[in-house]
């Protein structure tokens, strides 16, 4: 049936119909043919989520690794250290950690890949913390490579942190089943593991990267992206995973369904449990979370918490509370990403001097807090006090 319909759509591209537009068909197309495989219903969902603590963590990425790659290839791989961090985040009762993937670090060493995975999930159950797991990420260097990894840009935020497939990989259709080979063979080898709460399966999918690398991208990347993130679902949904498929909308207006641009419908649409980024003041973050309650389903934030943008643990961690949404605050630990400087370190890097505020984590390299008030926040509205 897909096989069908994607060739019917390809003829009737090349009878003259636009390229963008025999994409969205395509994309128009697959979310209804994939809702009739494994696609949760919404009380399957809910019945999820009513198992489910109130889940509070941070997107994670030990303060020894630059990127992805740096920590999950073996060379680099630091398990001391992440266990050293997850303790600091049990002790002041989170959850959960979003945890960043890299399909070359699958291609590199598949099976030694899945078995750092495992040791990472043996390190976070002990911590009492169940990771959602990202398997592709559209942000920052469209050109990643394996292999030893450079050195932070010196005041720059996320100066390493690589795209996940790369612009190269992602321009060329020869690398599909190689793709399709990673997601299903890391979500098949964890797909009825406990310990792993969900699989966000792309972060931010059409995000240009304006500001940092948007010279560098392709300039169809978005069209690219739109035609392949149905097959990911695809992909990820025929592993058949127990565990949910989420990717979370991260801009613009999605408060009715009529005003829904082509990305965010599939991910709406193609999502088990809903979620979204907000680095925003809480006044936003709240009204995004109405938005999105009209889908009756669970609903995560996977990304918020930006000091310099009035997006803080005070504004924001109350609402979820409130709404019983999941909060994962991007950054844990200060290290060599130094997101704890500001997006704007990209036109003007603090070299020789910080930050007036931080703009992201939680804690110092030493597992200091940052905010003694945002860590006493975080252990009462998560039962530790």
């Amino acid at each position: 049936m897909y096989e069908g319909e994607k060739k019917s759509v390809i003829r009737r591209s090349a009878a003259g119909l636009p390229a963008i537009t025999a994409l969205l068909l395509w994309a128009s197309i697959v979310p209804n043919a994939c809702a009739q495989t494994a696609y949760w219903t919404t009380q399957k969902a809910n019945d999820w989520y009513r198992t489910q603590p109130f889940l509070v963590g941070s997107n994670f990425i030990p303060a020894t690794a630059i990127n992805q790659l740096e920590m999950w290839q073996a060379e680099t791989f630091d398990p001391q250290r992440i266990d050293l961090e997850l303790g600091w985040a049990e002790r002041i009762g989170m959850n959960t950690m979003r945890v960043f993937l890299h399909d070359l670090a699958y291609q590199q060493d598949r099976q030694g890949f899945n078995r750092r995975l495992d040791q990472f999930v043996t390190i976070a159950e002990r911590h009492h913390i169940r990771p959602l797991l990202v398997v592709f990420d559209s942000c920052w260097d469209p050109f990643p490579t394996v292999g030893k990894q450079h050195s932070p840009v010196p005041g720059v935020h996320n100066s390493g942190w690589v795209q996940s497939p790369g612009a190269i990989a992602l321009q060329d259709p020869a690398q599909r089943p190689r793709l399709e080979e990673y997601v299903k063979g890391v979500v098949g080898a964890f797909k009825n593991d406990k310990r792993i709460l969900g699989w966000d399966v792309w972060n931010e999918p059409d995000n240009t990267n304006g500001g940092s690398y948007n010279a560098s991208e392709p300039v169809n990347k978005v069209e690219l992206v739109l035609a392949l993130l149905p097959q990911v679902f695809r992909w990820a949904r025929a592993a058949n995973p127990s565990q949910p498929l989420t990717s979370g909308v991260w801009k613009g207006d999605y408060s009715s369904d009529d005003k829904l641009d082509a990305m965010q419908r599939i991910q709406l649409e193609q999502s088990d449990v809903i979620s979204f980024h907000s680095y925003d003041d809480g006044g936003e973050f709240e009204k995004r979370i109405l938005w999105l309650m009209r889908y009756n389903r669970p609903i995560l934030c996977t990304e918020y918490m930006a000091r310099g943008n009035k997006s803080t643990f005070q504004g924001s961690l109350p609402i979820a509370k409130k709404y019983n949404v999941a909060a994962i605050n991007w950054g844990l630990v200060a290290g060599k990403t130094q997101t704890f400087l500001p997006w704007d370190s990209w036109q003007k890097p603090y070299v020789g001097r910080d930050p007036e505020v931080w703009f992201h984590e939680v804690f110092r390299p030493d597992g200091t807090p940052y905010k003694a008030d945002e860590v006493e926040l975080i252990k009462r509205l998560t039962g530790k006090l």
